[in-house]
């Protein structure tokens, strides 16, 4: 079965499950780097909330629990809006990086990724 973009899901030597054989190689390259303490904390797929959950208000309280008292949250009108980084991770010098594998660049990617600089102040760095 073929993806969207002609892309087809691969596995790294990690183990991990890639959207493509390129990103599967970074993957690869990136742990590679880690091994060399050339990079650290490398995080795969890590989520970054954009926009979280509208709820409708509630005047329900929790009757008991460790929330007792507290506010209850109102039912969902609509659903986050979060950005998953392919990579993250922290440079030798100390610089974050968010790093993502580009084949094709979407609207709803550029959207993101403008969302990324404007709420985080991160800037995606794309292989």
């Amino acid at each position: 079965m073929y993806s969207k973009y002609n892309s087809s899901k691969c596995l790294c030597n990690q183990g991990h499950k890639h959207d493509s054989r390129k990103e599967a190689r970074r993957c690869n390259e990136l742990h590679f780097l880690q091994m060399a303490h050339e990079i650290s904390e490398l995080e795969i797929q890590k989520k970054y909330i954009l926009i979280p959950a509208q709820r409708e208000p509630s005047s329900e309280v929790y009757k008991g629990g460790p929330k007792k008292g507290q506010p209850k949250d109102g039912k969902v009108i609509e659903q986050e809006c979060s950005y998953y980084a392919d990579f993250d991770y922290i440079e030798k010098d100390g610089t974050h990086v968010v790093e993502d594998v580009k084949g094709m660049k979407t609207k709803e990617y550029i959207i993101k990724r403008k969302l990324m600089l404007y709420i985080h102040g991160i800037r995606i760095r794309e292989i």
